[in-house]
């Protein structure tokens, strides 16, 4: 009942540590080092079984890692014909209503019988890149159980011993496809959360962040600022003609506008690096970068508005910018940054500017941020409004 005991509390574990992390590397690394643990692992590692270009890309690799592996690696990829259990045995198991069982590896290329039973014969084929890998890398033996998701193989969790350790035996295996159905499970509910934030910061029409998601970065980004001096800027559009393409063609018509503006827009930010394109709301958007320096997003703003006076509809676009780059006085809020951007693209749209007003360059703007608002219905004194 001990070994019993200490495996359930493990899977306890696991399950909570994946469900308290707070993004897809913490869970990922949760699911890595808890399975490392419960089977008495020295390292482990998690990996997806991407479809498209037909390959096994490591997530995360955990524990003690041999020399060039990374915890958490860009480019680790394997083509999955190398490992081809994923996509051959496993289908054909399944198929025949079996389970998705994990199976053992040793270094010497022949695994425990009991615990590879009916996985497959080493002479044919399957299993030598894994070997050759444990070899290359110190490791003595390694359990692979195939993680499943939707009915569907979604990846692998790998946990793996030194040299010299107890190799693992049938009940490793059957307690790492346990483990699994946890990782599972506890991915699921990751990908779920990520799709809610994703929604949570994303403006459904144009597919760009929304305004939620330029208040949290923005106030990022001025904290830099203020921190170390980083550059940062703000562009604001506001889309002309909007109302006149909803009254004459309809607001379908109005929608494909902006969402032709939005693609036009995130085009032209992909230009400063680090750029988010963003909608605010109704025919505003705009971009912040944090280290391009303002020439530059100025260069990229006066194309932006040359695109857009190009777009079939509409009448073009207003755009104003306000950035630290330029003699605007100190930035200590992102209110007063975004203040600044908005006065100046108040004042392109009240010149019709085809170029984009700049704070700093123009000498009406940092009066009309810093001025009272004329009514409580002036554009400038509800953006002055954010928290």
């Amino acid at each position: 009942m001990g070994g019993d005991d200490a495996r359930l509390r493990a899977v306890v574990s696991l399950a909570q540590t994946m469900a308290a992390a707070h993004t897809p590397r913490g869970s990922w690394r949760a699911a890595a080092l808890g399975a490392c643990e419960a089977l008495g692992g020295s390292f482990a590692a998690l990996s997806v079984w991407e479809r498209g270009p037909g390959r096994l890309r490591v997530l995360v690799n955990a524990g003690q890692r041999a020399e060039g592996e990374e915890e958490f690696p860009e480019a680790e990829t394997y083509p999955v014909h190398q490992f081809p259990e994923i996509t051959e045995f496993l289908h054909e198991q399944w198929a025949g209503g079996g389970e998705p069982d994990a199976w053992v590896e040793t270094a010497d290329g022949a695994a425990d019988a009991g615990a590879a039973a009916g996985v497959r014969e080493y002479g044919s084929g399957y299993g030598r890149e894994r070997v050759a890998a444990l070899r290359r890398r110190g490791r003595g033996c390694c359990v692979v159980a195939p993680i499943v998701l939707h009915g569907r193989a979604w990846g692998e969790l790998y946990v793996a011993r030194p040299v010299g350790a107890p190799v693992f035996a049938r009940e490793d295996a059957d307690f790492a496809t346990v483990l699994a159905a946890v990782v599972a499970a506890g991915i699921s509910q990751t990908e779920r959360l990520e799709e809610v934030r994703k929604l949570a910061f994303t403006d459904p029409l144009t597919g760009l962040a929304n305004r939620r998601a330029v208040d949290v970065r923005l106030d990022e980004a001025v904290e830099r600022h203020r921190a170390d001096g980083a550059v940062v800027s703000l562009v604001v559009c506001d889309l002309n003609g909007l109302k006149q393409v909803n009254d004459t063609h309809g607001h379908a018509v109005g929608d494909r506008l902006l969402e032709r503006f939005g693609s036009v827009l995130s085009r032209c930010g992909a230009m400063l690096p680090g750029a988010l394109a963003a909608r605010l709301g109704g025919d505003e958007f705009c971009l912040l970068t944090v280290g391009p320096e303002v020439d530059d997003v100025v260069r990229v703003a006066t194309e932006l508005c040359e695109r857009a006076a190009e777009l079939e509809l509409g009448d073009g676009v207003a755009c104003g910018i306000a950035s630290t780059g330029d003699p605007i006085g100190p930035v200590v809020s992102a209110r007063r940054l975004f203040r600044l951007a908005d006065a100046a693209q108040y004042r392109a749209k009240a010149a019709r500017s085809v170029k984009p007003v700049v704070a700093g360059r123009d000498g009406e703007v940092i009066r009309l941020a810093d001025s009272p608002p004329r009514s409580p219905h002036d554009r400038r004194h509800l953006r002055g409004s954010r928290p």
